[in-house]
């Protein structure tokens, strides 16, 4: 999470054996109950934030990865912790060139940018919907579509879909010169969620019952979106 410097996880180093011992847990984590392989972030005895490779087949004990279930959201993704009970590992997997706060912001700040740009599709999807919806949908004997109120709504949408890929865009050439801010990213991502989080409740609204239903879909980017919003 955004707290990184606050690590709980430690790793201490067993120099007869040339081993790193971790111990702790993680929680939320993507992928953990079926990876293979885990970077695990972790404060060593001197206090500071190191990264260790975790190869599930050569921990003989400790590492235990449950899965969370009973999720309403994001329900396609494998989500899980990872437990660690003093598990050895090489001290060769110890990731080097990397140490304090980097390393986890840099993680943090890539998954940011991708869920910036990732939200906008659920946007546009919510939106096509909606707009074919309306199109559709007769009341007091016009289409929803050509009520002024409807239009308002839709074309606030385009417009927030349309502002929120260009700052992704312009961000992302940013990237490319070296020259964008880790405040960028969140900046975007925090508004291109709570944006196609509102798109996507307005589409839901538009479609009145029918917005909760599963020929539609919407409700789905919805409960979806509201993890990415967090």
């Amino acid at each position: 999470g955004s707290d990184a410097g606050g690590l709980v996880t430690r790793a201490k180093y067993d120099a007869k054996a040339k081993t790193y011992i971790l111990s702790g847990s993680k929680t939320w984590i993507t992928n953990s109950p079926i990876a293979n392989i885990l970077i695990v972030w972790a404060k060593t005895e001197d206090n500071k934030v190191r990264g260790f490779i975790v190869e599930r087949a050569q921990v003989k004990k400790g590492l235990d990865t449950p899965k969370i279930n009973g999720k309403f959201s994001l329900r396609a993704s494998a989500t899980g912790m990872i437990l660690l009970d003093e598990v050895a590992i090489p001290e060769e997997n110890l990731l080097p060139n990397v140490v304090g706060l980097r390393g986890p912001f840099g993680c943090l700040n890539n998954a940011r940018y991708g869920i910036a740009w990732g939200v906008l599709g659920s946007a546009e999807t919510c939106l096509r919907i909606a707009r074919q919806y309306t199109l559709d949908r007769k009341q007091f004997g016009k289409p929803l579509a050509s009520y002024q109120l409807i239009q308002k709504k839709l074309a606030d949408m385009m417009t927030e879909i349309a502002l929120g890929y260009q700052a992704c865009l312009q961000v992302g050439r940013l990237k490319d010169q070296g020259l964008a801010a880790p405040e960028m990213v969140s900046l975007i991502k925090r508004n291109n969620c709570g944006k196609a989080l509102d798109i996507a409740r307005n589409a839901r609204d538009m479609l009145g019952g029918n917005g909760i239903s599963d020929e539609y879909h919407i409700i789905r980017h919805v409960m979806n979106l509201e993890a990415v919003n967090t």
